[in-house]
């Protein structure tokens, strides 16, 4: 029985060496033959194409290929920050890229997968701009241009981004419960977990009178991480220093 791992928000960068060496950390005392683990969204803070060749990023593309050849599965999923990841990446590491939202079979568990910003459908502006940004004719426009142009152009909207967000109300950039039943109903799943938020938690709710949970991962930062393992039909929270499990969530 294969046990599948979850993170999300890494933000993996130049910026914070301490996040890359945790994750290499995690990955070769976690990710082994008989894992699948599953990134659900921006394990790297910033990307501009698969041709970027930056030291993290290369660091944490070899890592991952490592563990592939160690026999785990690996599968990624866009988030808002490295939405650009593409095929090249995918052959490069051996990691297989997911939908947004997908729904896996964790041993009999249907559950739903998403990063996260999908669910957050009050920040109408951010909405608008996913939409655009994620268009065929923006990102092949984008990645037309010279890597170091790209690179500039990323962090200028990073930066306006910054300072959107700075003038929103917490409120505003968390999931709309409405929005999250409605994914889940017509995914047909009593489980969701996502990322994005960085707020992590367990959400116990109904769902048209059955019992639900919606399972929000942690960011993670320079000297703390964190991972959702789910085996066999146990679900544990679990610090990467190797502490103990923060708490059972279903069994």
């Amino acid at each position: 029985m294969t046990d599948s791992l979850f993170i999300s928000d890494l933000h993996l960068s130049q910026k914070c060496p301490g996040t890359t060496d945790l994750f290499l950390r995690f990955l070769e005392e976690q990710v082994d033959a008989g894992v699948h683990l599953y990134i659900l969204g921006d394990l790297f803070d910033t990307w501009v194409g698969d041709d970027d060749t930056t030291p993290a990023i290369k660091k944490a593309t070899h890592a991952l290929l490592q563990a592939t050849i160690r026999g785990a599965q690996l599968s990624i999923m866009h988030g808002n920050r490295d939405f650009l990841i593409g095929e090249a990446f995918a052959k490069t590491t051996g990691c297989t890229l997911l939908d947004d939202p997908t729904v896996v079979d964790l041993n009999g568990l249907p559950t739903l997968l998403m990063h996260g910003d999908l669910l957050c459908s009050d920040d109408l502006e951010y909405q608008q701009a996913r939409e655009l940004l994620r268009s065929h004719a923006f990102i092949s426009d984008f990645l037309a241009k010279p890597i170091q142009q790209r690179k500039i152009l990323a962090t200028e909207y990073r930066k306006k981004s910054g300072e959107v967000v700075s003038l929103k109300s917490a409120d505003i950039m968390d999931v709309n419960q409405y929005t999250v039943e409605t994914y889940m109903r017509n995914s047909g799943v009593k489980l969701l977990i996502h990322g994005h938020t960085h707020r992590p938690a367990i959400h116990d709710f109904k769902l048209d009178g059955q019992s639900a949970e919606r399972i929000v991962l942690s960011d993670w930062h320079e000297k703390r991480g964190e991972y959702l393992r789910v085996s066999g039909t146990e679900i544990t929270r679990h610090m990467v220093s190797g502490a103990s499990v923060l708490k059972k969530i279903y069994k």
